[in-house]
């Protein structure tokens, strides 16, 4: 469980929270970009590779015993922020089908590049999971 945090008279953020408090165990999750499990992107498309890159975090998740309302933080790294912005309507909508309506708190960095050839997005994830294992 976790609590979001907005401070009084600040305005309310769209599609993320400025901070989170939970209380769990610490789940740190690699880059996650858009591959499937043989190690291949799924296309040259920013909105198909960051629509794999949640569902890579949500499949860490899992493994771990967890979903995705145990999201706390996701950096977002893009080699163009302008191609993310021009996806804003439906990569929020994938957002939503994918992680559902948790907003955890989030940044995203434009990057010169990234370590995978033809890679457009990494996703970096902190989860808290409920309770000792």
């Amino acid at each position: 469980m976790s609590d979001k945090i907005n401070p009084p008279g600040w305005p309310r953020p769209s599609g993320y929270s400025n901070g989170v408090v939970a209380e769990g165990r610490f789940l740190a999750i690699s880059g996650q970009i858009g591959w499937n499990e043989e190690n291949e992107l799924v296309g040259a498309d920013f909105l198909a590779q960051a629509q794999q890159a949640l569902r890579n975090i949500v499949a860490v998740l899992r493994a771990a015993g967890g979903d995705a309302s145990h999201l706390v933080r996701l950096t977002w790294y893009v080699v163009d922020k302008n191609e993310y912005r021009a996806t804003l309507t439906a990569l929020g909508a994938s957002y939503r089908e994918i992680i559902g309506a948790n907003y955890p708190a989030m940044a995203l960095v434009q990057v010169a590049g990234l370590l995978e050839e033809g890679a457009k997005v990494e996703i970096e994830a902190t989860a808290v999971l409920p309770g000792a294992k």
